[in-house]
């Protein structure tokens, strides 16, 4: 079944330079960003963004991942590795062996390990967000995140813009299952809740809008790989 189309409302100045890239081929991006590393998005594609310091990454987000591209009916997901976590005191191994590791656990065609918050030069989610948004016209983008990160999600900085920006799936980690249905953030945007059901067609919701979903998953984590000593930089 074909999936709907959105119609995308451009200004005529961002009409007129939509007009001048489609001429070279690649519609909705600057050829100057393909040559810094940024990935390829056509206008109209659902591409799930999974953020994160990966220090280390394991089979544990390959896993969420893979789910958020089969239940959100997503064309790709993009890993942003990020510089530092500003919610943490200590920083994460080196950039590029996060990087080099990530590549290795998460081995699929529709997924892109990047590290876009680097060429972007932001360290915070609502920063990136609207950074890409501006820069992929027509991307139908979600922001991808466990349960955990709801329930502490009204600590990060400017996180009502968050969810003002983007869809949001929210992926439910092992002990996480209703209470974070209870946190600040889940009541202040009750409304925009979708059912599991609607998952499919969550890209195309206008925000704020976000689903929660139950998806069974190994109790791995960063914490724990490197507390027995399966990371050396812990």
């Amino acid at each position: 079944m074909a999936r709907p189309e959105r119609v995308s409302r451009l200004d005529p100045q961002r009409s007129l330079v939509r007009n001048s890239l489609d001429n070279c081929g690649w519609a909705g991006h600057d050829p100057c960003f393909m040559e810094r590393g940024f990935p390829l998005a056509r206008p109209g594609m659902r591409i799930g963004l999974l953020g994160g310091s990966f220090d280390p990454a394991h089979e544990g987000h390959a896993h969420i991942t893979r789910e958020a591209l089969k239940r959100l009916a997503l064309d790709e997901v993009w890993w942003l590795v990020s510089p530092g976590n500003p919610l943490k005191d200590s920083g994460p191994a080196p950039l590029t062996e996060r990087m080099t590791r990530a590549r290795a656990v998460m081995k699929h065609p529709r997924v892109r390990v990047t590290d876009l918050e680097v060429r972007l030069a932001t360290r915070r989610t609502c920063d990136s967000l609207s950074r890409m948004t501006g820069r992929f016209p027509g991307v139908r983008f979600v922001w991808l995140m466990g349960a955990d990160n709801l329930a502490d999600l009204h600590r990060w900085e400017r996180w009502e813009e968050i969810m003002a920006l983007v869809p949001v799936a929210v992926l439910a980690r092992p002990g996480h299952r209703v209470s974070p249905l209870f946190a600040p953030a889940a009541r202040r945007f009750r409304h925009g809740r979708l059912p599991a059901r609607a998952a499919p067609q969550l890209a195309l919701a206008d925000p704020p809008a976000w689903t929660f979903l139950s998806v069974p998953m190994s109790d791995l984590s960063s914490t724990r790989i490197r507390g027995i000593g399966g990371w050396p930089h812990g």
